[in-house]
Order: C-alpha cells, then structure tokens, then sequence
C-alpha cells in the first residue's frame, strides 16, 4: 500500500520519518510544500510541490508599500513554506495555516484596532474574509464565489491591479474633491452677482446670456476636469 501524506500523518500512523525531516524542512524553507512517501509502512521518498510565484507579485507589493500600505498574508499553506513566500515578495507579515474562519477573525481583529481592511482572494476559503473587509477585492481568475462576496473584481489575475486600483480610486476622490469645491465657490460668488446685488454700488447687472454662458462654464469645467482621469497612468 502507498502512502502520501504529511510529517504528521505519517506520525500519526506510527511511521518512522526521522530520516526525512531534515530534507522536508529544507523544502519547506525554499517555499515548497513537501510530503512524505510510504510504501507498506516504510518512508522511502519525498515529493515536493510548490505554487508558481508570479514575476509580478514582488512589483505589486512593493507599489502598495510605497502607497503607505502594510501587507499581511493570510493562507491555510505550511508556515515555513508561507514564509519563504512572503520573503521572495516581500510581505510585511504572515499568518499560516489559519482556516477560512480565521482569516475572517483576523480580518476583524484588524478593524477593531482600528485599521481599515482590504481582502485580495481568489478561492472559496477566502469568501468570508472579503465579505467581512472593507473593501473585498476578488481575483477575476478566481471562484464565482470569490467574486461574489468582493466588493471589486479584477479582471486580471495580476496583483498590480490592487495598486492600480487604489491609485485611480484616490484620483477619482480627489477629482471629486476639486469638482465640488469649483461648484460650489462659483456658486457662491457668482448667484450674488446674478442677482443684482452689485447693482446698487455699480448700477452693474449680469446679462442673463453671461449668466447663462457662466453656468455652462462652470459644466465644461467640472466635466474637463473629470476626463484627466482618462490621462492617469496606472
């Protein structure tokens, strides 16, 4: 009979690995996650499997960082394996073996010190933690489940699209900002004046065509100001 399982199951199951704990231990440290093979009772090898690193992800970390951001990895992987992970890409800090429930409770320790929490997942393990986050961000290569439980979905599988997605949402805020702002001081100073009331020092009146074409300046202006979006670079 063959047997493939962890360092643990094998324990659990009286074999003998200690053999193999230097060399699964090793794996684990590269970002590997490794498991022993039995035969009849008897380890005799290890297989080592490792998720592909994207060339990106180290790219998409560092531009969240230098957003002002702290990264924390949640995941279900081996500690060391996770580990080696978050180094290769350089995460702040990481929470291994968690279950779906703990990435949720984490997510809610977090806000509870008061930081404001955003969830990037793909699998279904994850659907709580990005209902329970701010802001849950879906992979769009991920589970429906994933995406249905997100408040954003990228349509790439490329975590450069977190980034790029704050630095829009903070220009679009920020355009929003100066639209207002624009609205309402030219309100303020311009309906005044409209309605005559520099007339009695000036004997001045605003043309209802000035005021007309000023009102529709102030449109022009606000929807210009809008479209420099289209000019951001992501």
């Amino acid at each position: 009979m063959v047997l493939i399982g962890t360092l643990t199951l094998m324990r659990e199951r009286a074999i003998a690995v200690e053999q193999f704990e230097a060399a699964v231990a090793r794996l684990q440290g590269e970002g590997k996650t490794a498991m022993v093979v039995a035969v009849d009772g008897t380890a005799q090898a290890v297989l080592a499997v490792a998720d592909t690193v994207r060339p990106t992800s180290a790219a998409a970390i560092a531009a969240l960082r230098d957003a002002g951001l702290q990264t924390l990895m949640l995941t279900g992987d081996n500690r060391r394996t996770a580990e080696a992970i978050a180094r290769e890409v350089g995460v702040d800090r990481v929470l291994a073996e968690v279950l779906p429930q703990d990435k949720s409770a984490e997510v809610e320790r977090l806000q509870g010190a008061g930081l404001t929490v955003a969830m990037v997942g793909d699998g279904i393990n994850d659907a709580p933690a990005l209902a329970r986050a701010d802001v849950g961000i879906a992979i769009g290569s991920g589970t429906d489940v994933a995406m249905e439980a997100a408040d954003i979905t990228l349509m790439r599988g490329d975590l450069r699209g977190v980034a790029q997605a704050l630095k829009l949402s903070r220009a679009t805020m920020n355009t929003i900002r100066w639209n207002l702002f624009w609205a309402f001081i030219y309100n303020v100073l311009l309906i005044p004046v409209a309605a005559g009331v520099l007339f009695p020092f000036t004997g001045w009146q605003l043309s209802p065509i000035l005021a007309a074409g000023a009102m529709a300046f102030s449109s022009v202006f606000v929807v210009s100001n809008s479209l420099r979006l289209r000019a951001l670079k992501l």
